[in-house]
């Protein structure tokens, strides 16, 4: 496998390369996407309980399927991996912001409003901040499942470390497969382990755990 890696870097590199740049696309979205759901259904119990179940339903679709029904919206390539990829995303960001912000002590609260802050003025300077490490944790699991997921990519047409997988087993050749699952494994292993830097930054920044 080593020697596979080595006498084929320029093709690994050209495809982690594109799986870091789908992957970071899909993140983006989904994280900013997730969190504005996540804040949008925190006061509102009743649409929290519909949207989580819609997104708790879209979760349970096969990945391939969910790549197939897009391809004819889409097509086939990098777009429709990174809309895949987002809508998988959601779920543990929506979940972790929803949670996150809905377990704010509520004396902390009265304590902003008596001091005269508004909706917006508790929500960023309150509510977000207390909630940034249930996010973070929501956001470190979305990250690697994302990148996990990338690998399935090459198989509509896109492009990632996916592409050494899909070429290895059209080729029989279960080193090359080998090596582009190692490579996923690495990335998701390294962003979860930088995360979990950031989590414990976050803890410790508001006295949690």
């Amino acid at each position: 496998m080593l020697q596979i890696l080595w006498d084929r870097r320029e093709f690994f590199l050209t495809c982690l390369a594109e799986h870091i740049r789908i992957s970071l696309t899909a993140v983006v979205c989904a994280g900013a996407l997730g969190i504005l759901i996540g804040i949008l259904i925190s006061g509102r119990q009743r649409a929290a309980s519909v949207v989580l179940g819609i997104i708790n339903v879209i979760y349970t679709i096969p990945s391939i399927s969910l790549l197939g029904f897009l391809i004819p919206f889409t097509g086939i390539g990098n777009k429709t991996a990174v809309i895949a990829l987002t809508v998988y995303g959601l779920l543990p960001i929506v979940r972790n912001t929803y949670t996150g912000l809905v377990n704010v002590d509520a004396g902390i609260l009265e304590v902003a409003q008596g001091l005269g802050a508004d909706g917006r003025q508790t929500l960023l300077r309150v509510r977000l901040p207390l909630a940034l490490p249930v996010m973070i944790s929501g956001f470190r699991n979305m990250v690697v499942m994302i990148i996990a997921m990338g690998g399935i990519a090459s198989f509509i047409g896109a492009g990632g470390l996916g592409a050494a997988i899909y070429r290895g087993i059209t080729t029989y050749n279960m080193t090359l497969t080998a090596a582009g699952s190692l490579l996923i494994a690495l990335l998701a292993l390294f962003s979860d382990w930088l995360l979990a830097k950031v989590e414990r930054m976050a803890n410790r920044r508001y006295g949690i755990g």
